[in-house]
């Protein structure tokens, strides 16, 4: 089985962090987003996995220079142009050269959905395309779809306002699709399949949708990301963990780290305090600073205090300077 994961997106609503690294590239638990999501794929069978790339290829290249991952086959698909997310499917299902049913991934979620599964499933019904969904108690900033009761999609909406939704059931970015869907797709123009595609296919009675309650997270968003990292220290993903603190941190043995992950290469000083926060590779926490709730890759002078904030690559907070509810830099800043 082959699969496409779309990992081109600029990661706007998640900078600061993303102005150095790819939200694919991130880490959730010490181990890239983009790596754990394989991981899953080639659990349910994917043997090789091109790479929908726009937006700052070369990191992907960079760390998996043997061309491979978990066990699975890359292929590097980049686009000349962002194409959107249907636009993208059928520039690297084509320059991969797929032909057969294939599995498509959104390369910022994370599930332990069982992708065999979902292959199973489609096929059991004939499909031309079937999304995986779950249920969400909002589902106003999601693709909704209503089913009948054979499972097909009688409704597909993109974001729906609040209270017009047709169900609590949201598309959750995996899908599995026939190669005739490629051809609906115009080749090298902007195109949406949650928007345009999904629709198309609804109205010619070839979606199906397939309900689950498995573990998903979508962590394109800080507190998002956050949560997926606290996820694995707090035990709520079930049979996956990590190691809190990684062997390559620095925390002195006067600092207290609670509930939080400490990357290798971050450095947690004298006295300093980190609460349900994630430090990556690069951050250093001064002497007596006080993290809480946050994701830090910059820099803490001594008696800081930062609380839900995202500090970037880059950002430094001055000694003794309490922040709140705050990006560092700001990202709307050009």
């Amino acid at each position: 089985m082959r699969a496409v994961v779309l990992v081109g997106g600029f990661g706007t609503r998640l900078r600061p962090l993303t102005l150095s690294v790819p939200k694919p590239m991130l880490p959730v638990g010490h181990v890239p987003i983009i790596e754990r999501l394989i991981e899953n794929l080639a659990a349910g069978g994917v043997t090789d996995v091109t790479l929908a790339l726009g937006f700052k290829p070369e990191p992907f290249i960079a760390a998996f220079p043997d061309g491979t991952c978990a066990g699975v086959t890359l292929t590097y698909a980049v686009e000349p142009e962002p194409l959107d997310t249907a636009g993208a499917i059928r520039f690297a299902a084509e320059f991969a050269g797929i032909d057969d049913t294939f599995v498509v991934a959104n390369g910022d979620v994370l599930t332990d959905l069982d992708i065999a599964g979902l292959v199973a499933f489609h096929r059991m019904h004939g499909a031309e395309a079937t999304i995986h969904v779950i249920g969400v108690p909002d589902p106003s900033a999601f693709g909704v779809v209503a089913l009948d009761d054979d499972g097909r999609v009688a409704r597909f909406v993109e974001k729906p306002a609040p209270g017009t939704q047709p169900s609590n059931l949201i598309n959750a970015g995996t899908y599995v699709l026939e190669p005739s869907v490629l051809a609906r797709i115009p080749m090298g123009e902007r195109v949406s399949i949650e928007r345009v595609t999904f629709p198309a296919i609804v109205a010619e009675h070839g979606l199906f949708a397939h309900a689950t309650d498995d573990y998903w997270i979508d962590t394109g968003k800080p507190d998002l990301y956050l949560e997926a990292n606290l996820d694995l220290v707090d035990g709520r993903r079930p049979g996956q963990t990590c190691q809190a603190i990684a062997s390559g941190a620095e925390v002195d043995a006067s600092a207290t780290v609670v509930a939080s992950i400490v990357a290798a290469g971050a450095v947690v000083g004298p006295g300093a305090r980190v609460e349900r926060s994630v430090v990556l590779t690069g951050a250093n926490v001064g002497p007596g600073s006080t993290v809480t709730d946050s994701v830090v890759m910059g820099r803490l002078a001594e008696g800081s205090t930062v609380v839900r904030c995202v500090i970037g690559a880059d950002a430094v907070v001055g000694a003794g300077e309490r922040l709140a509810d705050q990006r560092r830099p700001d990202p709307d800043t050009p």
